[in-house]
């Protein structure tokens, strides 16, 4: 993969935080508008194992959807995987993903370690 791509939410603070810096540095990026653009079930399991993490660690489960998905502590890498796919506001944003690998750009500046 030549060009970053970052899943973008533009009302989300951090996530513009994220883009500014991206576009200071000059980065060659395409913008993923999740929201919009929901991420298939594939997607997110490919996002996932690049990130390294569990699918838990990129979910908000301060979001109303948290409770409407029926997720809880007990929930599954898939249940959590599907209820992402139908309730995109539950991924944490913004994510980076680069040639060098993946970020949660929580601060805005992790992203920095894999420009």
């Amino acid at each position: 993969m030549t060009t970053a791509v970052l899943y973008h939410n533009p009302r989300c603070s951090k996530s513009r935080e994220a883009k500014a810096l991206l576009d200071d540095k000059g980065v060659d990026y395409e913008v993923r508008l999740y929201l919009s653009e929901p991420l298939s079930v594939g997607e997110l399991q490919a996002l996932v194992n690049q990130l390294g993490i569990p699918a838990a660690d990129v979910l908000r489960r301060k979001e109303a959807d948290y409770e409407t998905a029926g997720l809880d502590n007990s929930s599954s890498e898939q249940q959590i995987l599907e209820a992402i796919a139908r309730f995109p506001k539950l991924l944490e944003r913004p994510i980076l993903v680069t040639a060098k690998g993946a970020r949660i750009g929580r601060p805005p500046e992790a992203i920095r370690e894999i420009l």
